[in-house]
């Protein structure tokens, strides 16, 4: 069964100032969402979603990274990089959770980019114009804090009840006038080992 898509939604946002200085280097957020039926809508408690992850997930995944890819210009351009999704209120969180926590949705994105690290997500349930909150972080290392942002929109009329959004984020750019140093130093500051980041 493929996905019954009722809408896709491009969001392209460019920060030119920020803190009252002109950005050295323009940021610019980019969303991917799609907003499909739920797949398992009006069937009760299902035990087994996998057929349908199969089915769809891959299709997504296709889809939304290909709409990245040609607002960035490439996925070379692509620094940062996230995933949401929000599930109708008629749904479970596992239905939000599972379109996108599989490696037929996610590796598109990954592989297209060239990324290292994983896909920081939400997965929440909420009727429609909930807020789309997208984190973000460096496709390659997960400890430039420079490129930890999100990617917030909403669509006024999704999910329905019996809806899930899907979404992909990307950034070109980190923060502007970023200066809160990395997660290394801190490491170091500590005295702990970047193999061991708690120290246990």
């Amino acid at each position: 069964m493929p996905a019954q898509i009722r809408k896709t939604l491009l969001h392209v946002e460019t920060t030119l100032i920020e803190g009252g200085r002109a950005a050295p280097t323009p940021l610019k957020l980019i969303a991917a969402a799609a907003v499909i039926r739920n797949p398992w809508a009006g069937m009760g408690f299902v035990q087994d979603l996998k057929p349908a992850i199969h089915a769809i997930a891959p299709e997504l995944g296709a889809l939304l990274t290909g709409m990245i890819l040609d607002a960035a210009g490439g996925g070379d351009r692509v620094e940062g990089y996230g995933k949401a999704s929000v599930v109708g209120l008629d749904g479970e969180v596992e239905h939000a959770s599972a379109l996108i926590h599989t490696l037929r949705f996610g590796n598109h994105y990954r592989q297209a980019v060239g990324a290292k690290t994983y896909l920081a997500f939400t997965n929440i349930r909420g009727g429609a114009n909930t807020p789309v909150m997208i984190p973000l972080m460096d496709k390659n290392d997960e400890g430039r804090r420079s490129h930890y942002l999100t990617v917030h929109f909403a669509i006024p009329d999704a999910p329905a009840a019996d809806e899930i959004l899907v979404a992909l984020g990307a950034s070109i750019g980190g923060r502007p006038h970023h200066r809160i140093g990395d997660r290394y130093q801190d490491l170091k500051d500590l005295g702990h080992d970047v193999a061991n980041p708690a120290a246990v």
